[in-house]
């Protein structure tokens, strides 16, 4: 079922500021950038080997993420684990009475998926993500 860590997802105040720091400082090359319209939200990606590291931004002041940032900060967002089956993983969790932020897979950037309440995971957000076939990590 859970086959890696997709990415590590750090929310972020200025996504340029954000990308130079961590190109500057890590090394690391800049990968796909893209807004999501649906989740109010600017994001980038940064290739560590297999894995990704997520930049994201809110874009507007009144998103989910725009109040994360306001009461919590910079820093972790959420972690993302790859699934092989997002819809057998929603039910496998169901089954399991996970505490869940949503009930059925959401569009994300790279692929399908869904995400466990903190309050269930010790206060950390995770994300399931099945990612769309043949998806380069952070390209288009």
């Amino acid at each position: 079922m859970i086959t890696k860590i997709n990415h590590i997802a750090i929310v972020v105040n200025n996504l340029d500021t954000a990308l130079q720091a961590y190109h500057e400082t890590l090394g690391l090359p800049i990968g796909e950038r893209k807004v999501m319209p649906q989740q109010e939200v600017e994001i980038a990606f940064l290739p560590t080997g297999d894995s990704l590291i997520e930049l994201i931004t809110p874009t507007t002041e009144d998103s989910g993420v725009a109040k994360y940032l306001a009461k919590r900060g910079e820093g972790l967002h959420h972690i993302c684990l790859e699934v092989t089956d997002v819809d057998a993983a929603l039910a496998e969790m169901l089954a399991r009475g996970a505490q869940l932020i949503n009930d059925t897979p959401v569009q994300a950037a790279e692929g399908r998926a869904f995400f466990l309440h903190p309050k269930g995971t010790h206060g950390v957000l995770i994300e399931l993500l099945e990612p769309y076939p043949n998806s380069a990590p952070g390209s288009d």
